[in-house]
């Protein structure tokens, strides 16, 4: 399983433990990654995601997941999260175009 938000892309980190003898040794930063339910608006569905608790902010922060996706450049998204972002502008597009 892999260990990578898929909104933001934050992954693991490497680094060192260090003694109070200043021994290190190698380590892994795991970030804070959970499965979450997320509503998309313009799909009228529910989404579950792998997001970091730093993704989860910034989604909310940003007015929910239609309005984050769409902001969001493509390369820092996983595929599914591009295929969402996909279908997303899709089904904002139809709603304007019948609007």
């Amino acid at each position: 399983m892999s260990r990578r938000c898929e909104l933001t892309g934050k992954g693991v980190q490497s680094g060192n433990n260090v003694s109070h003898a200043n021994n290190k040794s190698r380590r892994r930063f795991l970030p804070n990654v959970r499965t979450v339910t997320l509503i998309s608006d313009a799909l009228g569905r529910q989404v579950r995601l792998k997001v970091s608790a730093h993704g989860l902010r910034s989604v909310e922060h940003n007015g929910g997941l239609d309005a984050w996706l769409l902001k969001t450049v493509d390369a820092k998204l996983s595929s599914d999260a591009r295929r969402l972002k996909r279908d997303v502008r899709k089904a904002v597009a139809a709603k304007t175009a019948t609007a």
